[in-house]
């Protein structure tokens, strides 16, 4: 099931996408549960509660703007730093060359806030080159969580996800080193496009499925979630070791290689470039920086 965001008519919906991904079905909710998203879906999930009825006919999806289908997550969104071995391995002659860290000891991980989320089609906004002129992209899975927990085993793990979605790590490169802490170079406004929607844990398996992304077209990224350093279920324990994760939880599991600062020279996104992933059995998230 593919369960997106959108608007219509001036009104937040949540409704589920045909197939074909060519048309929407509305689903019955309250505005104010509405106004969450997939979110409030992902918490009635958990409660036990079934999916809520239909309300009117499907809509063709070219009728509807989509957002985000968390347009506004709960908390910040969890990410995982050099989790593919191409991708560490691109990095090693980088600005992380002199980063002792072994990236196969512990996951690395870090947050965005939840402002920074846009959906498909929506601008990424360039800050200017007197706040950063290093602007790169992470093409990324991202798991969504449907039943909460702490502690959770990683035999365990899977089922606790709802789904998965694409997101673009947008990162501000020279920031993330500047602070050491990767948080603010990863949080500016409109950095992490989300989307196009929800494909819940029955029609896709996350741990076997394909990243890629192209910048203007040209082909950039191609990696598959096999050669994560720290797979799906392992990235759920870690992370809820003494921490209770809830529903609607993101975790942006890694990127594969192909970013801008791994090539030679170093190459940047720049005012006009449209970059866009696709993950296969999810779809595509499509935007431009300006």
């Amino acid at each position: 099931m593919r369960i997106a965001t959108f608007v219509h008519d001036g009104r937040r919906q949540v409704g589920r996408v045909s197939a074909d991904g060519l048309a929407i079905t509305p689903l019955a909710l309250d505005p104010a549960d509405a106004r969450l998203g997939a979110l409030a879906l992902i918490e009635a999930s958990a409660a036990g509660l079934p999916l809520p009825t239909e309300a009117g006919n499907a809509l063709a999806l070219g009728e509807v703007r989509l957002e985000a289908p968390l347009p506004l997550p709960r908390r910040n969104l969890w990410c995982v730093g050099r989790n593919y071995h191409e991708h560490a391995r691109e990095l090693q002659g980088s600005v992380f060359k002199n980063n002792n860290t072994n990236p196969a000891a512990w996951p690395i991980v870090f947050t965005k806030v939840p402002e920074c989320v846009i959906a498909d089609g929506d601008e990424v906004q360039l800050p200017g080159d007197h706040i950063s002129p290093q602007i790169d992209y992470e093409a990324e899975l991202a798991v969504v969580i449907g039943t909460g927990g702490k502690n959770i085993a990683r035999a365990d793990a899977m089922k606790h996800v709802y789904g998965y979605t694409i997101v673009n790590d947008v990162t501000a490169r020279d920031v993330q080193m500047r602070h050491q802490q990767w948080d603010m170079g990863k949080s500016f406004d409109t950095f992490c496009p989300m989307g196009p929607w929800i494909v819940t844990a029955d029609e896709l398996d996350g741990q076997h499925t394909r990243v890629r992304c192209w910048v203007n077209d040209e082909p950039r990224q191609d990696g598959r979630t096999e050669d994560l350093i720290f797979d799906i279920p392992t990235l759920i324990e870690t992370i809820s070791r003494g921490i209770t994760l809830y529903p609607g939880d993101v975790i942006a599991t890694g990127t594969p290689a192909g970013v801008g600062l791994g090539m030679t020279p170093p190459t940047f996104l720049k005012s006009g470039d449209v970059v866009r992933i696709e993950i296969d059995g999810i779809g595509t998230l499509r935007n431009r920086f300006v």
